[in-house]
C-alpha cells in the first residue's frame, strides 16, 4: 500500500518593504473635561471666596397666567454646595470617559451647563427672586438676531464662503426696515426692506470673494467698516433731522397663540411673541430641513466640501455660491430687522453692537449646524439677559465683569467645547474651473 505523499501549504508571502501596516490609533480628548474642570473650580472658588447666606426664591409662574404655579424657594449655602458637588461628580465621569478613550456625550454638557446656571443663580439670588419665565423670555429675545445671523453663517460657511459681514447684514437690514417702515406705516414693508439690505450686503461680498477672488475674510471686515460708516452717515444726514417721519417705525405687536400660550413656564416665552420670532421658528426648521433632506442641501454641502467634484457632476459652483451667499444675506437681514422694529423701536447708530461676531462664533460653536447654531444662539442670549438679571440683583460681582459675561461665555464655548471641530473643507477657499 502506497502512501500519496502530500504537499505541505505555501506559507504566506512576507510583506513586502515599506508596506504602510495601518493601525488602530486611539487618542483621548481632554479639552471638554479640562474646560468643566476649570469651570467647576471657578464656581467652588466663588462659593468659597464669596459665600452668601440666605432663601433664594425662583418664580415659576406668570402673575398674568390662567394657570399659576407657586414659587420655590431653597436654602442658598446648601443648595450651592450640593450642586457643586454634582458638578464635581460630572466632571470626573468626563475625565474617566477620556481616559477610557471614550467620547462624552453631548447630554453630559448640557446637564452640566443647567446645574451650573442652576448653582450660580442660586448664589446670585441670595434674599432675592428670580423670575425664571422673565428670564427665559428675554433670553430668547435677545437671541433672535443671533440666530438669524446664525443661519446666515451657516448657509454661506456650507456653501463656501465665510460670511464675516454678518455684522454689516444687521446693521443694513435694520436701517433698511426702519426707514421703509415708517415711510410706509408697516412693519411687513420694513421686513422685506431689511432682507433686501441684507442681499446688497452680501451680493457685494459674493462678488468680490467669488467673481473677483478677494480674500473672503478681507472683503467681510471691509463690509462691516463700510455699513458702520455708511448708515452713520445716513442718520446723521437723514433720519437725524426727519425722525418723526423716516425714524419711527411701526412696530410688530406680539401675538399669542391661544392654547400654547397658556402653558406654565413656557408658554409666554415661545408662543406670546411677535411675527418675527414666529418666523424664525419656521427658518430655523426650513434650513435644518432643507440642508439635509432636500436637493439644494446636497448640492450646497457638495459645493462646499468638495468643489470640483460637484463640477464634474454638473454643478455650477459658483452660481450655486453666489445665490447661496445673498440668500444667507437675506435671512441675516430680518436679524437686523429685529432691532428696529421689534426690540428698540427707531434706527440708532451702531445699535447691532458687534453681535454680527457673536452670530459667527455661534455658527462655529454650532458645529456649522443650523439646530447646534441655534442653540448657541440662544446660549449667547441667555448670557447677554443674565447680565442685565445680576445686575438687578446686585451681586457682588463687579459691573465690568457683568459686562464681560456674554463675550467671556462665547470665547471660553468656542476655545473649550468647539476646538478640535472641522468646518467646511472649501470654506474661504475661491473655486477656479480649470
Amino acid at each position: 500500500m502506497t502512501s500519496t505523499p502530500t504537499t505541505p501549504a505555501p506559507a504566506a508571502a512576507p510583506a513586502p518593504a515599506g508596506t504602510v501596516q495601518l493601525a488602530t490609533v486611539k487618542v483621548r480628548h481632554f479639552k471638554m473635561p479640562i474646560t468643566l474642570a476649570i469651570a467647576t473650580v471657578l464656581l467652588g472658588l466663588l462659593f468659597l471666596l464669596v459665600p452668601r447666606d440666605g432663601i433664594s426664591t425662583f418664580r415659576l409662574g406668570d402673575p398674568a397666567a390662567s394657570i399659576g404655579l407657586p414659587n420655590v424657594s431653597v436654602p442658598t449655602a446648601v443648595t450651592s454646595w450640593i450642586v457643586f458637588a454634582l458638578l464635581v461628580l460630572l466632571t470626573v465621569w468626563a475625565f474617566w470617559d477620556a481616559y477610557s478613550y471614550r467620547r462624552t456625550g453631548m447630554w453630559l454638557s448640557i446637564v452640566f451647563g443647567v446645574l451650573a446656571v442652576f448653582a450660580f443663580l442660586v448664589w446670585a439670588a441670595a434674599g432675592g427672586l428670580v423670575p425664571v419665565t422673565g428670564l427665559l423670555f428675554g433670553a430668547v429675545s435677545l437671541s433672535v438676531p443671533l440666530i438669524f445671523g446664525a443661519l446666515g453663517g451657516v448657509i454661506g460657511e456650507r456653501v463656501g464662503v465665510v460670511n464675516v459681514a454678518i455684522e454689516g447684514q444687521f446693521l443694513f437690514g435694520a436701517f433698511s426696515a426702519a426707514l421703509l417702515a415708517s415711510i410706509t406705516h408697516n412693519p411687513f414693508v420694513g421686513l422685506v426692506g431689511a432682507m433686501a439690505g441684507g442681499v446688497l450686503v452680501a451680493f457685494v461680498l459674493a462678488a468680490f470673494s467669488i467673481k473677483y477672488l478677494v480674500d473672503q475674510v478681507i472683503v467681510g471686515v471691509v463690509l462691516n467698516v463700510l455699513v458702520t460708516g455708511l448708515t452713520g452717515f445716513l442718520y446723521g444726514a437723514l433720519l437725524v433731522p426727519n425722525e418723526a417721519e423716516l425714524n419711527r417705525p411701526v412696530r410688530f405687536t406680539r401675538w399669542e397663540i391661544p392654547v400654547l400660550g397658556e402653558i406654565p413656564i413656557i408658554g409666554p416665552v415661545l408662543f406670546n411673541q411677535t411675527f418675527i420670532v414666529y418666523l424664525m421658528y419656521a427658518t430655523v426648521a426650513a434650513v435644518a430641513w432643507g440642508l439635509y433632506r432636500t436637493r439644494w442641501g446636497l448640492r450646497l454641502r457638495a459645493v462646499g466640501e468638495h468643489p470640483q467634484a460637484a463640477d464634474t457632476v454638473g454643478i455650477k459652483v459658483n452660481s450655486s455660491r453666489f445665490w447661496n451667499v445673498s440668500l444667507a444675506g437675506a435671512i441675516a437681514g430680518i436679524g437686523g430687522a429685529y432691532f428696529t422694529l421689534v426690540s428698540v423701536g427707531q434706527f440708532t447708530k451702531e445699535m447691532t453692537a458687534g453681535l454680527g461676531f457673536i452670530a459667527l462664533a455661534a455658527v462655529i460653536f454650532g458645529r456649522w449646524d443650523p439646530i447646534r447654531a441655534t442653540l448657541a444662539a440662544l446660549l449667547f442670549g441667555f448670557a447677554t439677559n443674565l447680565q442685565n438679571l445680576l445686575t438687578v440683583l446686585r451681586t457682588p460681582i463687579p459691573s465690568e465683569f457683568m459686562l464681560m459675561l456674554p463675550y467671556l461665555v462665547t470665547i471660553i464655548a468656542v476655545a473649550g467645547f468647539a476646538g478640535q471641530i472641522r468646518g467646511p473643507a472649501a470654506a474661504g477657499k475661491p473655486y477656479i474651473k480649470g
